[in-house]
């Protein structure tokens, strides 16, 4: 069997790993090969399709007009403002 030598960690990150490696009654390297057993058994394709699945998630913009015509609305409801001065 293989032994993986870590270096240079984050404390925050090496005190998160301690108190979710206690919360599995394991150590902290018994829980990073967890962790890491766990993430690289997930397919690929599931990285592969993550915007896809942000945007089913989160919605996305649907508009029939171009993305010139949506600026020219938006320049179009623009008011001016006194609050700053012009500058030339």
């Amino acid at each position: 069997m293989a032994t993986l030598q870590v270096r240079s960690i984050d404390d925050n990150l090496y005190k998160a790993l301690g108190r979710r490696a206690s919360m599995d009654n394991r150590s902290i390297s018994q829980e990073v090969v967890s962790i890491l057993k766990t993430h690289l058994s997930l397919p690929e394709k599931q990285y592969a399709d993550s915007t896809l699945r942000f945007l089913e998630m989160c919605g996305s913009w649907a508009d029939e007009r171009s993305a010139q015509e949506i600026a020219e609305e938006i320049r179009q409801a623009r008011q001016n403002s006194t609050r700053f001065p012009e500058t030339l």
